[in-house]
């Protein structure tokens, strides 16, 4: 059973930044695929960012594009999203998935609420 834990949301002013971590345990973390999702209050879930198992390659969302970075650390079973120039509509709940490939999230975290105030 793999446990994902999200950390470093808050509460930042628009233009300010953040960055989110989710600490992995129960799995072989550097042989997954890794992603960031969100969920802003009345919409479904969206993808934002992904990242292979080896780091090598990324995906975005094109709203975040240029704007969000995810990286990982295997040594340390986590995986970032480095999210800048933020904006009041990328206020949601941030949560991380795990999964065997980047199209196949099948664990998730509890979520960390970014609120981005205009």
């Amino acid at each position: 059973q793999v446990q994902l834990v999200e950390s470093g949301g808050g509460l930042v002013q628009a233009g300010g930044s953040l960055r989110l971590s989710c600490a992995a345990s129960g799995r072989t973390f550097s042989s997954y695929a890794m992603g960031w999702f969100r969920q802003a209050p009345g919409k479904e879930r969206e993808f934002v960012a992904a990242i292979s198992w080896s780091g090598g390659s990324t995906y975005y969302a094109d709203s975040v594009k240029g704007r969000f970075t995810i990286s990982r650390d295997n040594a340390k079973n986590t995986v970032y999203l480095q999210m800048n120039s933020l904006k009041p509509e990328d206020t949601a709940v941030y949560y991380c998935a795990l999964g065997a490939v980047v199209a196949d999230f099948g664990s998730w975290g509890q979520g960390t609420q970014v609120t981005v105030s205009s």
